[in-house]
């Protein structure tokens, strides 16, 4: 077991192998990563390998993590994650590295935040397919109809498709195939969730094939 690493996406293109097999990739900028510290099942309760990335300017972080960072004595981070491992596949502190941790051909699941939609109805949100667009209908095609409910049990259930907030939520992508690496540069096989500049996690699939 082995940590991951997060990455700028920076949007999608596509690539075309030596076959002739044409591949719509995304690409993910990885800087590199340093293991700062480690939280150990004695102290913290669990383990797990305290891991920056994305270099930045002290004023440009908050009180806190000014702090935390000074309080190791190094540099400054814009991304700090944490990666819960067991003690014995710990990375030792220091250790540096980037997207050459993911080879070719090797599946992973890629976490990020979707992008936003703001207020979505019931038929963009929820696939709807709206009332019917004749025989007395008026003003209402796409509304949701009845949520349901009579005098018993009185209320609407929680978890009930309604009109509301689409998007911008954490969603996470398995069994992505990694189509290889350019640098600090790693491309991905097929869209993953988020916008472009937003960073993402990328980690071993748990239920795919490792190399």
């Amino acid at each position: 077991m082995r940590s991951g690493l997060l990455g700028k996406k920076l949007g999608m293109t596509r690539i075309l192998s030596e076959d002739g097999v044409q591949y719509a990739v995304t690409v993910l900028k990885v800087e590199p990563h340093n293991v700062l510290s480690h939280k150990t099942l004695e102290k913290h309760g669990y383990d797990a390998a305290v891991v920056g990335t994305v270099e930045a300017e002290e004023r440009r972080l908050s009180k806190p993590m000014q702090g935390f960072f000074k309080a190791l004595g190094g540099k400054f981070y814009k991304e700090v994650k944490e990666f819960r491992l067991p003690a014995a596949d710990m990375p030792s502190i220091g250790t540096s590295y980037g997207a050459e941790m993911f080879s070719s051909g090797q599946t992973v699941d890629v976490t990020g935040i979707s992008i936003g939609k703001g207020f979505a109805g019931v038929m963009k949100r929820h696939n709807f397919g709206g009332l019917r667009a004749s025989h007395g209908v008026s003003v209402s095609h796409r509304s949701h109809g009845s949520t349901g409910q009579r005098t018993d049990p009185a209320k609407v259930f929680k978890g009930k498709k309604m009109a509301g907030h689409m998007g911008h939520k954490k969603v996470t992508i398995q069994n992505l195939t990694v189509h290889g690496t350019d640098g600090d540069l790693l491309l991905i096989r097929g869209g993953i969730p988020g916008a472009d500049g937003s960073y993402v996690l990328v980690k071993d699939a748990v239920k795919g094939k490792q190399q």
